[in-house]
């Protein structure tokens, strides 16, 4: 059964053999691929084909995966339902009334109904957390700086990237083991002093283990949520973890500095799209500029955007324009600071960190599009690891209600292997 997850199903065929043999991986929507769409989910990119792979699609076709096709996402990233992609809404696999999450929500679904084995999102705020935890899958967002980023699709440079989503932990970790590492095309990824293999992490192996419960992140989640999460956390102590308490002040500003920063850079990364280079034609009827580029500048953008992206780009503009720079923009950069702190400050003590990874259940279809405000502070258990340039996983850890509730643990910088131990313990 269709879930509307592809907005393309056009199969690329792998040009070598690998540990991805006979895999199918499904591919989100802003991540380049040669000679097939890379829409953003948005009518300003709908004809758009990418001229070059990505990195990650080049290590994919080298590993031996199949891509199946390019998965429905929330336009240009920007939401946490799918509803906002120009195409329509993808739907839960678990519950067709639900959303699956966002903004990769696509690729979750096709994993979730077993439209393919393995895919590929993009996590700025939680994009890859979110849609595992509402459709019941695994999601990883690695250490900023572990995959590269090259051939993704920017929405806010400093926060984003690519992740794998899959039905296991040890499947998850078996593509980081393939999309992981330094990349010459993209400074930001860094080379690791050692040899790491994911998939072996995968062991199950707690004891002796320190976990941290972000208390702030338990005390705002629907009582559901935290029934299934406390019940996890009992389980991982059963198994000889020692559980303690954490509690960060800094969290209390995450969304609010989040979305400051986020709006911000993509105010900028998308001021690209003006109709000349890139998107929808802002000519007029008759075919000219009539002379004025502001003009056709504003009819591209007014006819290429979404509501959600253009209220990001405005509030975005608002917050970098003269003024009020220091009001937001600084006070925002000075909130990450205090948070990146408070995490590292918290991981000298514990091994990994813990929360639900999402503080209410999937919506219904329609229910978060009217409330923008109640929509951004459904990320406020995601965003904080963003800001802080960690790594983070998200397992299923049972149901409320008959839906997925979703754990999250979050490690220090490049410690994927001890999120991915603690995840395959829940398993």
């Amino acid at each position: 059964m269709s879930h509307d997850a592809f907005i393309s199903h056009e199969t690329i065929e792998a040009a070598e053999s690998g540990v991805l043999d006979d895999r199918r991986v499904a591919v989100k929507d802003n991540i380049s691929t040669e000679g097939v769409e890379a829409t953003c989910g948005s009518a300003m990119l709908a004809d758009y084909v990418p001229p070059y792979d990505a990195t990650v699609v080049e290590r994919l076709k080298e590993s031996g995966a199949t891509i199946v096709g390019k998965t429905n996402m929330d336009e240009f990233g920007m939401g946490t339902t799918t509803e906002t992609s120009h195409f329509g809404p993808t739907t839960n696999p678990v519950d067709e009334e639900r959303v699956p999450g966002g903004s990769s929500g696509g690729s979750a679904a096709a994993v979730a109904a077993g439209e393919a084995d393995l895919a590929l999102g993009s996590d700025t705020g939680g994009s890859v957390r979110c849609p595992a935890a509402f459709c019941g899958v695994v999601g990883i967002k690695p250490t900023y700086g572990l995959v590269s980023r090259y051939g993704l699709v920017a929405y806010a440079n400093s926060l984003e990237q690519i992740g794998p989503l899959a039905p296991t932990v040890e499947e998850a970790a078996e593509l980081l083991d393939v999309i992981a590492g330094p990349d010459e095309h993209d400074a930001t990824t860094r080379k690791q002093e050692r040899d790491v293999d994911y998939a072996a992490a995968a062991d199950g192996d707690v004891d002796g283990m320190t976990i941290g419960v972000l208390s702030e992140l338990v005390s705002g989640a629907d009582e559901g949520v935290t029934a299934a999460f406390e019940g996890t956390i009992a389980d991982l102590e059963a198994q000889g973890a020692e559980v303690r308490e954490v509690s960060l002040d800094s969290l209390a500003h995450a969304v609010q500095a989040y979305y400051v920063i986020a709006m911000s850079e993509a105010s900028s990364n998308l001021a690209r799209f003006d109709g000349v280079r890139y998107g929808v034609s802002g000519a007029s009827d008759e075919g000219d500029y009539d002379g004025n580029w502001n003009d056709a500048f504003a009819r591209s953008r007014e006819a290429g955007f979404g509501s959600e992206v253009k209220r990001r780009i405005l509030l975005g503009t608002y917050a970098l324009s003269a003024g009020y720079h220091d009001k937001y923009y600084k006070k925002a950069q000075d909130a990450r600071a205090w948070i990146k702190r408070d995490f590292d400050d918290a991981l000298a003590e514990a091994d990994v960190l813990a929360s639900p990874t999402m503080p209410v259940l999937p919506p219904k279809l329609g229910e978060s599009l009217d409330d923008p405000l109640q929509l951004y502070l459904m990320d406020a258990n995601t965003v904080p690891v963003n800001l802080a340039d960690l790594p983070a996983i998200s397992v299923p850890a049972g149901t409320a209600d008959g839906l997925p509730v979703g754990a999250q643990f979050v490690g220090p910088a490049f410690g994927e292997e001890a999120i991915i131990r603690a995840a395959s313990a829940v398993e």
